[in-house]
């Protein structure tokens, strides 16, 4: 079942646990659809965070993240990769949680690559999209264990950066 607004407006420390585990889906343009479960995420807060992009206040880059939750931020690193970010929280309260990791691939750039993103995912509803979203399991079973540790490659942020914000699935159980 695909995750409802609901889930979405609520603040990024407490979604990025809940979403380990979820599956990651994707339509491609061929038809074909792929599920991956979310295995890994980092999460971004308000303007205060010094890690976040959201620190300098809004601009054109990150406007999305200054809207209510359940959209996607997605945004080009290194010139080479695009990086989705899945914005939470309610208006104006610009938090953002990093998909690093799903079922199989290790890194948000191997992620973005396989979802195929691009700049037309900016700003993507994913409660209403046709080509991506994030569902619970079928089976609804399971307990999700998970490991907190500090953030990767935000050294510059200061005390922000050693925040035990990335989220990582451990193992589920029944």
């Amino acid at each position: 079942m695909k995750l409802k607004k609901d889930f979405y407006t609520r603040d990024a420390l407490k979604i990025a646990p809940e979403i380990l585990g979820k599956f990651l889906v994707r339509r491609f343009d061929d038809g074909r659809i792929e599920r991956r479960k979310i295995t890994e995420v980092e999460v971004y807060g308000g303007e205060e965070d010094l890690a976040s992009h959201a620190r300098f206040g809004k601009t054109k880059r990150n406007s999305v993240m200054y809207g209510p939750g359940g959209k996607l931020y997605v945004y080009l690193i290194y010139g080479m990769y695009y990086l989705g970010n899945i914005i939470t929280g309610k208006d104006n309260d610009p938090q953002a949680v990093l998909i690093r990791g799903v079922e199989g691939l290790n890194g948000p750039g191997k992620v973005g690559k396989w979802l195929q993103l691009d700049k037309s995912f900016y700003g993507e509803d994913l409660t209403k999209s046709k080509r991506i979203w994030i569902e619970t399991a079928q089976d609804g079973k399971g307990r999700t264990i998970i490991d907190k540790t500090e953030r990767i490659g935000v050294d510059y942020a200061g005390v922000w950066a050693k925040k035990k914000w990335r989220f990582v699935l451990k193992a589920t159980s029944d």
